[in-house]
């Protein structure tokens, strides 16, 4: 069952691409999948130093000999692929897509700039609603990978791929995107949701393997969760950034934008209650909990936790009755727990 899947706890933009990246390289996996649409984006530090923002492609795209899927479950924009791929230096034969992912095209894209969904909710408006509505519609105007030229060098039928490699004992990472928070079906706060469910149940089905090939579920949330600006919906306990550096020991300003839009993120406090229900629904065999830098600021140059921030933690375990089991302190920063309450590299 060598499956690992990582899903966000919160609203997205809890550190799944660094997670993502972190396990794909502790576990040696052979292959690192991505679900989803250009609608959000995950970043990984590369071994320069530099942040890259990835929408399409898996974060593990920038680890050697690692084969970056996208399943049926995906929706892709050629332009922000291939893209990535130049970036990332991705060869040809280090990405698969499977012939049923569905294509972004111009069409969506202008089909959601005419609707109100970034003033109603925020929406990225990157057309990956719209093309899950075409595809759910069953409309013949809905683009198929198997069907766009610049996609066919890289199509395979991906169950096939992925079953060939896990009966084979070869480790698989699916990075799902976004948060519970933003689930269609399970998030509290319908219709401030985005267009898929976002749960490891739904990114499974998205990749194409059986919930019997899972062995690992890694629920990533933050300390300080965040919502997109503007009008996207609840998030209990807002506060500010001014608020939070100050708080956090940080000598300069400390604020967050949108990976796709760049717009400012809204930010709060802590809220045990969504993450309650994230593990209900998800079950996840291990907790990640990012941003501790935020609340002390000293994690980020010491690259360990400081008494401050390990009573952070514990706060937070008791708040949701789970143990946490990797800490991350930083960009780059992730730390797995020992069983006597401190931590290693």
């Amino acid at each position: 069952m060598p499956v690992t899947v990582i899903v966000g706890g919160q609203f997205g933009s809890e550190g799944k691409g660094k997670v993502a990246h972190a396990l794909a390289q502790s576990k040696c996996a052979r292959l690192a999948v991505r679900v989803g649409g250009p609608n959000s984006g995950h970043t990984v530090i590369d071994l320069g130093g530099n942040a890259l923002i990835l929408r399409q492609l898996p974060t593990a795209a920038i680890l050697p000999d690692v084969i970056c899927v996208l399943g049926a479950g995906s929706y892709i924009d050629p332009d922000i692929l291939l893209k990535e791929m130049e970036e990332t230096r991705l060869r040809s034969d280090g990405l698969r897509v499977d012939p049923n992912a569905a294509v972004i095209t111009e069409r969506e894209k202008q089909e959601e700039a005419s609707t109100t969904l970034k003033q109603a909710i925020g929406s990225t408006l990157s057309g990956t609603g719209a093309a899950v509505g075409r595809r759910i519609a069953r409309v013949r105007a809905l683009r198929l990978a198997k069907d766009e030229p610049r996609l066919r060098p890289f199509i395979t039928p991906v169950p096939l791929l992925l079953r060939q490699q896990l009966d084979a004992g070869e480790r698989l990472i699916l990075e799902g995107t976004q948060g519970f928070g933003l689930s269609v079906l399970h998030a509290p706060d319908y219709p401030y949701v985005t267009s898929r469910d976002t749960t490891a149940a739904a990114f499974i089905s998205e990749a194409g393997v059986s919930p019997l090939d899972v062995d690992d579920v890694v629920l990533v949330i933050r300390a300080f969760p965040i919502r997109v600006g503007g009008n996207s919906g609840p998030l209990q306990n807002e506060f500010d950034w001014q608020t939070l550096s100050s708080e956090s020991g940080c000598k300069s300003l400390i604020q967050e934008y949108t990976s796709v839009t760049r717009s400012l993120r809204r930010v709060a406090r802590f809220d045990p209650e969504l993450v309650k229900q994230a593990i209900a629904v998800n079950a996840p065999t291990h907790i990640a909990l990012n941003h501790l830098d935020y609340v002390d600021y000293s994690c980020h140059n010491l690259h360990r936790p400081s008494a401050r921030a390990i009573e952070f933690v514990e706060a937070i375990e008791s708040a949701i009755s789970t143990k946490i089991d990797y800490w991350g302190l930083g960009p780059a920063s992730l730390v797995s727990r020992q069983p006597a309450g401190g931590s290693r590299e």
